[in-house]
């Protein structure tokens, strides 16, 4: 079955009950430019030391400077570090070494034909890659939880090239997760906004999205 991610916990009660749901991963939103769902380093932590071991504990990060990318995955006691921006040369290996254990997961914004070009250059470096919609030029950088989805062929060609898993994000819901997934072929998908109320995660929302997960699966 297709993993799933859960983005934008808001407290202990939304991680048990995404982990209820049969999520595989929680994504934990810090300090970002723009986007729904960031949360303080205090609570990150909280609901990290509340999360059963199998479950994936996903920072994201916008943090580009691999010393404060350390402190923080140290501070929250996370087991998995989302990269949201891009990352200087060299930064991964330097991450490597610094965060023994540690799972990295490296987010592509699909754009065009050079996000293609981005994901097989960065690929062997991480653990993972994340495809999401979102645009790192603007006056303020979109990284992430936009609500939009973007060109499913492209990620699609990203997937089949791809050394290692890659998750799929951006304006996923209930209705059109089966039609990502027959596209994408993904090793997982992740959510936020699909399956919110009023910013809070919604059980109902977030069952029917599993149900088609499920059903794509099927």
């Amino acid at each position: 079955m297709t993993r799933v991610k859960i983005c934008c916990i808001g407290s202990v009660e939304e991680a048990r009950l995404a982990v209820r749901l049969g999520a595989s991963a929680l994504g934990l939103v810090s300090e970002m430019p723009s986007g729904p769902g960031v949360i303080d380093e205090p609570l990150i932590t909280e609901i990290t030391a509340s999360v059963p071991p199998p479950i994936g504990t996903f920072l994201l990060t916008s943090r580009t400077a691999v010393a404060q990318i350390v402190a923080q995955q140290q501070r929250c006691g996370v087991n998995t570090v989302q990269i949201c921006d891009r990352l200087p040369p060299g930064s991964h290996a330097q991450l490597r070494r610094s965060l023994p254990g540690v799972s990295l997961v490296q987010v592509i914004h699909v754009t065009d034909q050079t996000s293609v070009s981005e994901a097989r250059q960065v690929a062997p470096e991480v653990d993972a890659l994340l495809l999401d919609s979102g645009n790192q030029s603007l006056p303020v950088k979109e990284l992430g939880g936009t609500g939009r989805t973007h060109d499913w062929s492209l990620s699609a060609r990203i997937a089949e090239v791809s050394p290692v898993p890659v998750f799929l994000a951006g304006g996923l819901n209930a209705e059109n997760v089966g039609e990502a997934i027959a596209t994408v072929r993904p090793f997982g998908v992740d959510i936020c906004t699909g399956v919110r109320s009023d910013g809070k995660l919604d059980e109902r929302k977030l069952r029917q999205f599993m149900e088609a997960v499920k059903d794509a699966a099927a």
